[in-house]
């Protein structure tokens, strides 16, 4: 009898910490894509702004930048927009850098080279929120506007909603497996 009670209070906590799982995935962004940190064109000054929007960017994803002789410095915004390198919060001239998004919110970047900034070679990530997919909410009527069987607008709901549906699975296959390991060691 005290094996089942052991193996029931196993059972029950593998339960639990598989239905409280939430998955967190990370993004590494190579800033400018396959063309780096460098001074843009001067007929697309506009490049890293129109990369950023390309993005969705959240908590815990990180960029990349990789350059050669240049610097990057992330700066406050008021540095942003005058393309002043002189007080860097944080400052990286190693040729390969990686930088954190630990909150939500403007996150701005310049390059500490020469007139570079002016030229266009500046950023601005805005951070949204954390990637966290958990289960998914109960059934509710669709917002007003949309059809009963309307697709939703955004690509990342149907990304997040099947994440949640394959957690939420796994926590079901975690409960019948759990059931039927009880009902096999009962006496």
């Amino acid at each position: 009898m005290a094996s089942l009670s052991i193996v029931l209070c196993s059972c029950l906590i593998i339960f639990m910490a598989a239905t409280n799982t939430s998955v967190q995935a990370s993004i590494h962004f190579q800033v400018g894509g396959s063309l780096g940190w460098h001074e843009p064109d001067p007929n697309n000054t506009e490049f890293y702004s129109q990369w950023a929007q390309r993005n969705r960017f959240q908590v815990g994803d990180a960029l990349v930048f990789e350059y050669q002789n240049d610097s990057v410095l992330r700066v406050e915004k008021l540095d942003y927009m005058n393309c002043d390198a002189s007080n860097p919060i944080i400052a990286f001239d190693n040729g390969k850098s990686t930088f954190i998004l630990d909150r939500p919110g403007d996150f701005y970047f310049i390059s500490g080279t020469g007139e570079h900034c002016k030229n266009g070679q500046r950023l601005v990530v805005d951070v949204i929120h954390e990637h966290r997919f958990t289960s998914p909410p109960t059934i509710s009527l669709p917002p007003q506007g949309f059809p009963p069987m309307a697709s939703p607008p955004d690509q990342s709901f149907e990304d997040s909603t099947s994440a949640s549906v394959m957690i939420t699975a796994t926590s079901v296959s975690v409960l019948v497996i759990t059931f039927v390991i009880v009902v096999l060691l009962a006496p």
